[in-house]
């Protein structure tokens, strides 16, 4: 749906897995910053009267000049006054927008490859796929239901370029199956690679297995039973975990869904998202602890999410500290309206202006 722009023309980097831990590792490698600030300009208006002046000055005039004042000052907490609540009424309407995550975004060097080893391994389906020659690039819709309705993945295909830098703030995919231990078997039959056997978590009763794919991205495989969501899951590491809830909240209108701490393995997690676990996608953002910044390499691009209205989504993401790196407006050529953003880490997210999405599904 949104156009990753192709990296023909880039030089890849090493990758980092020699400096990454093992597949269930929350852990990252600290090497990069971001950091977004704000610059407010404060005009103040005023004049310098000697104090050997006022003695001429009549009451009246005292006065008059006293009202003056008290004019500007009231006009100017009326102002401010008239501002907060619009800043209050937009942040109010964040959480009514009708949103829901529609898909990620990610590049990977053999689409053909992948879309096998999603299909036949990992249960997905192919929903569409384009082709755009004069852009050199395809995209591959896969999931596990229909675009409308279901969370899923959106693969990009540059011509010519057959490996990426996947990172170390990029975590893991979700998927809810099952019967992990049935599942990790046949991923072992077709060839594919587990990198953390079946069985319970450490410290808790579920059971979960993490495989990776052919381009070395990493899934969770998360027991449980039937879901409309089996797409549960995006991982990304953050610096600052609470920073990253009050964004997500306010910029993103998600809920905080839950928080783990544990101290053990001096990690905690945060679960944000618009709907319960079991029934929706959600974002898991991990914290390690002493570690504030992430090099996010060039695989990983970003999160889509549908809204009522870009234009004011746009606004929300500046009035919580967001960057806007695209302005809310129609895509040349399809008219669909987008407005795209970075959170404080970050990390990219589209928003999708939710009736245009269901034209171009038509």
């Amino acid at each position: 749906m949104v156009r990753i722009t192709p990296m023909a023309s880039f030089s890849v980097r090493p990758s980092l897995s020699a400096f990454r831990f093992s597949g269930f590792s929350r852990s990252g490698l600290s090497l990069s910053s971001f950091n977004t600030t704000r610059r407010i300009a404060l005009l103040q208006l005023g004049s310098a009267v000697p104090q050997s002046q006022y003695f001429g000055l009549k009451a009246s005039e005292m006065l008059r000049g006293e009202g003056s004042n008290m004019g500007m000052t009231i006009a100017g907490n009326a102002a401010q006054a008239s501002t907060s609540s619009s800043s209050e009424n937009l942040l109010d309407w964040v959480k009514q927008d009708k949103r829901r995550m529609l898909h990620v975004v990610y590049r990977v060097g053999d689409l053909d490859k992948t879309i096998k080893f999603y299909t036949e391994c990992l249960g997905m389906k192919l929903l569409r796929k384009r082709d755009i020659p004069e852009e050199k690039y395809t995209n591959a819709f896969l999931g596990f239901g229909p675009e409308d309705s279901h969370f899923v993945i959106e693969l990009t295909y540059n011509y010519g370029v057959d490996k990426y830098d996947i990172g170390a703030g990029f975590g893991h995919f979700g998927i809810a199956v099952e019967d992990v231990y049935k599942t990790v078997e046949l991923i072992k039959a077709k060839g594919g690679k587990v990198t953390r056997e079946a069985g319970p978590v450490k410290g808790g009763s579920t059971v979960i297995a993490f495989v990776e794919d052919p381009d070395g991205y990493k899934f969770e495989l998360i027991e449980r039973g039937p879901t409309p969501e089996p797409l549960c899951q995006v991982m990304l590491r953050v610096g600052d975990l609470d920073r990253s809830i009050d964004f997500y909240k306010k910029a993103y209108g998600m809920e905080l869904l839950r928080k783990r701490d544990n101290p053990d393995y001096k990690y905690t997690i945060a679960m944000m998202g618009y709907g319960p676990e079991d029934k929706n996608a959600v974002m898991e953002l991990t914290y390690n602890y002493g570690v504030t910044d992430y090099e996010k390499g060039n695989a990983y691009a970003q999160i889509a999410i549908g809204t009522d209205d870009v234009y004011r989504t746009a606004e929300a993401v500046k009035l919580s500290g967001g960057k806007v790196t695209r302005e809310a407006g129609p895509l040349p050529g399809i008219n669909t309206k987008i407005t795209a953003c970075l959170d404080p880490d970050g990390w990219k997210t589209v928003f999708v202006d939710n009736v245009d999405f269901l034209k171009e599904l038509e």
